[in-house]
């Protein structure tokens, strides 16, 4: 496990590099072919409640378009809102996320940036969300009552591979909100995001563990798909 640990590190260290060097021009393109290609899946057209990340502004596929589409469709669109669990049970780690609701495209362009520029709902809206598992608010980490979930959850990562292994940026948020999908019988269709250059070489793998999941498909910033 600590040996993993270590090689994920390194390699995050080795993506960072590699992304400074992409334009903005260069991840507009992409994000412009990827977004394509995302909307035209037959998964993503069936859904009728979705989870997309909300992008930093560089080193990723910006969701914006995809979430304006989502909202536009109709679809129940449900975004990232991480916090601090003040007493973590049952090997709960101590931050974790939940999928909270966007009302429209009002709310969506009122979110503000958090510390890392990413687009968020301010804590005090949040009692008053709809989160993607049935209730209202954070859920703890605990689901109880209506378990409603999701149909399709657009994800992030640092690197991702061949084979469908995604990197994220260490925090585990995605694994664990995805084995509490995983609780209530209802895995969403998995798409990762990513930029040509975050997509590792055929001969190179992301170092995966018992608690990770892997991707049904991956769609890169040249429009291409690939499904698992």
């Amino acid at each position: 496990m600590a040996a993993v640990v270590a090689v994920k590190k390194e390699l995050r260290k080795k993506i960072k590099v590699i992304l400074k060097d992409v334009s903005d021009a260069s991840s507009a393109t992409q994000t412009t072919y990827a977004t394509n290609a995302l909307l035209a899946m037959p998964e993503y057209k069936a859904a009728g409640r979705i989870s997309v990340y909300l992008s930093m502004p560089t080193g990723e596929i910006n969701t914006s378009n995809i979430v304006r589409d989502a909202l536009a469709q109709g679809k129940k669109v449900f975004i990232p809102y991480t916090y601090t669990l003040h007493e973590p049970i049952d090997g709960q780690p101590k931050s974790i996320m939940d999928m909270v609701e966007l009302s429209s495209m009002q709310d969506f362009e009122s979110l503000q940036p958090d510390k890392w520029d990413i687009p968020t709902p301010s804590e005090d809206s949040i009692a008053s969300r709809a989160n993607c598992f049935g209730s209202t608010g954070t859920t703890s980490g605990r689901i109880e009552g209506t378990t409603d979930g999701l149909d399709l959850i657009v994800m992030p990562g640092m690197a991702f591979d061949a084979s469908f292994g995604r990197l994220g940026h260490g925090k585990g948020f995605y694994d664990f909100f995805l084995s509490r999908c995983h609780q209530v019988a209802r895995m969403p269709f998995r798409v990762g995001l990513s930029l040509t250059e975050q997509l590792l070489p055929p001969n190179e793998s992301v170092p995966m563990d018992k608690t990770d999941f892997r991707l049904d498909a991956l769609i890169t910033g040249d429009g291409a798909l690939r499904r698992a």
